[in-house]
Parts: structure tokens; sequence; C-alpha cells
């Protein structure tokens, strides 16, 4: 066991580089650069074992320092540049405009709807009007969780 743990102490670099890159892989699934920014933490962590493999302290002083200082220096740079670029619409965006069916009738206060396969909380763009079950609709803004609609087929009021 002694033997297994002096292997460890001499190649932790190797335990830094898996870490960082499983982060790394896991950023896939979310795309918001956090993981991204803490396997940039366990990457540094991994080189500085290779200088100095016996300074286990240094190295994670060093890792946390790393990932702290991108997760808010470049982070936000590069999510402003992202949300910023041409063409980029987050999801949500995407949704305004997209028409879809009212599956259940809708008032001012409540209702539900189906956009894209996916049924929402709704309710009407104009409080005045109701919107019968099957009724077609377009998504003129999202409140949170629930879609703002107005029905395709009358005129707009407001």
């Amino acid at each position: 066991m002694a033997e297994f743990m002096d292997w460890v102490r001499e190649n932790l670099w190797a335990g830094w580089g898996v870490l960082a890159m499983a982060l790394a892989a896991a950023e896939l699934l979310t795309l918001d650069l956090t993981l991204l920014m803490l396997a940039t933490g366990a990457l540094a962590g991994g080189i500085v074992a290779l200088v100095a493999p016996g300074l286990i302290w240094l190295q994670v002083v060093i890792a946390l320092a790393t990932a702290v200082a991108t997760l808010f220096l470049l982070r936000p740079t590069l999510l402003a540049k992202v949300r910023s670029s041409k063409g980029y619409r987050s999801s949500l965006d995407n949704i305004i405009g997209a028409q879809g069916s009212a599956t259940a009738v809708i008032t001012g206060n409540r209702g539900e709807v189906k956009v894209d396969g996916q049924v929402w909380e709704a309710r009407s763009f104009d409080p005045s009007i109701t919107i019968e079950d099957g009724e077609q609709i377009e998504v003129f803004g999202i409140d949170g969780v629930t879609l703002s609609v107005y029905p395709t087929n009358r005129p707009l009021t407001q």
C-alpha cells in the first residue's frame, strides 16, 4: 500500500489531467462555460504537479486560484461575446413569434398551449379575449414560464 501511495504522490499530475478532461467533457452537456473554467483550474493544478510533485498544497492553491479567476474574469467576457455574436438567439427568444394551438381555454389569467411539441402555460395577450381549445395561436411574449399568446385568426385589437 505504501508503494501505491508513493506512486500516486509522484504521478498526481495524471489525476489532475483526468479531472480536467472529465470536467471539459461534462461542459459539452451544459454549454455555460462553468465546467470549462473549472477544467482550466484542474489543468493548472496538473502543470504544477509536473513541476513540483511533492507540493500538493501548492497544486490545490494554483488550481483554485485559476478556476476562480477564470470563472469571474474570463467567463463573463466569453459569454458576452457568444451572446452578442451575429445570429445568436436563446431558445426562449426563438419561441417568440412561434405558432401553436390552444390545448385548453385561454383567458387573460390562465390557459395552456402547445408550441413546437411542448405544452406551456399561457395567457391571452389581450385580457378581454378568450381563446378556445384547439384555436391556432402565435406567441407574443414570455413571462417566466407563461407565454403571452394571441389567436392567429383574429385581428389584433390592442
